[in-house]
């Protein structure tokens, strides 16, 4: 299903807009787990995202909760998206609900305090004017506004938030019938280098079924080639809260070699076109749907290649569970591409970015 992008009116004495986008994201709040999505998954996948992102850094990811004014009315939904800096520096964007549009309704930079994470200052927004005095300490996200709505009237009250894990619903699904398994953590049989055309992928084999890209190796390729076809993938960013940009967890998965699906560490960011999700200079993504660093995600790819005569390919893209992507026309080849034979079968093409970047659970369904 492809997401409706629309504005609706959140709020209860502040006018707030948003963009609301329709998902099916499975979200729950800490500490209740759930059983495994099945599939490949040797572990309860909420147990081992929560962990990977807490073990990284307890303050950073999903906070979700609401704000209320001292008289008790409640203004309604509040989330929090917290994105670490290094150096004990912090960035968090505030909004009514996860997936929305850019910008986000207001952004406070945080620091460690006293082993607090603190995000304190102006929010304007929609003209309401508010001062926050918020922070992050023993797993709440809590504080206090004061200000003025957009008709003037004074107002304060309080912020509750929790931590949340939000999973896709593709996480660990199993390859069906005729499906042809590309990686699935025992070998890497299936793949070569770029440059390379015959010896072992220098790849690292690391715990969980996953491969990883080891710096300096090289890309890898399928060996087998395909023109037409469904693509299931996860992919898992690096914790490197001091680098930013195209620095930050890079990777990317070319289709057929020569159209590149952006991976990279874009958690809080608007969603560019050379961001997660992103077809480089070609299209940016509907939504920014990437999860945090160290929390592993899914694409859910639909490629149709060029045929002679036609205009160029198309791609259909689901990232953790949302449409980003809906039949986009690739008129260009993407930068790095293997080759510009848009008629020719291509391979499952993986980049070697310099970035720790994981991958696991890949197959292929041919159209």
């Amino acid at each position: 299903m492809v997401p409706q992008v629309k504005r609706s009116d959140v709020g209860y004495r502040f006018s707030i807009v948003v963009y609301k986008v329709t998902t099916f994201i499975l979200a729950v709040s800490l500490p209740v787990l759930v059983s495994s999505c099945g599939g490949l998954m040797e572990v309860d996948p909420l147990v081992e995202a929560k962990k990977a992102i807490e073990d990284s850094d307890p303050f950073m990811g999903d906070w979700q909760g609401s704000w209320t004014l001292d008289d008790g009315a409640d203004i309604g939904p509040l989330i929090a998206q917290v994105t670490a800096l290094g150096e004990g520096k912090y960035r968090a964007n505030f909004n009514a609900e996860f997936e929305y549009g850019w910008p986000p309704l207001y952004v406070l930079e945080g620091g460690l305090k006293d082993s607090e994470a603190q995000f304190d200052g102006r929010a304007e927004f929609e003209g309401n004017v508010l001062y926050v005095q918020s922070g992050i300490k023993e797993g709440k996200f809590s504080g206090k506004f004061r200000g003025s709505a957009a008709d003037g009237q004074a107002i304060s009250g309080i912020i509750v938030m929790e931590k949340t894990i939000r999973l896709s619903p593709t996480l660990g699904a199993k390859p069906p019938a005729g499906a042809i398994v590309l990686f699935n953590g025992k070998n890497f049989k299936q793949w070569q280098h770029t440059k390379k055309k015959s010896g072992s992928v220098k790849w690292a084999r690391v715990k969980g079924r996953a491969m990883e890209v080891r710096k300096g190796a090289g890309s890898i390729v399928t060996k087998k080639k395909f023109t037409d076809f469904k693509l299931h993938l996860e992919f898992r960013t690096p914790f490197m809260p001091e680098k930013s940009g195209q620095g930050r967890g890079n990777s990317g998965v070319y289709l057929q070699g020569r159209y590149e699906v952006q991976v990279l560490d874009s958690y809080g960011l608007e969603g560019k076109d050379n961001e997660c999700g992103g077809i480089y200079k070609i299209g940016p993504p509907l939504v920014n749907m990437c999860a945090p660093p160290m929390q592993w995600q899914t694409y859910d790819i639909t490629f149709h290649a060029p045929k002679p005569g036609s205009t160029g390919a198309t791609v259909t893209v689901v990232h953790n569970g949302v449409t980003i992507h809906d039949n986009l026309a690739l008129s260009k080849l993407t930068g790095g591409a293997l080759d510009g034979n848009v008629t020719e079968p291509g391979g499952i093409y993986l980049q070697d970015h310099g970035n720790p970047v994981q991958f696991r659970n890949i197959w292929l369904v041919e159209l």
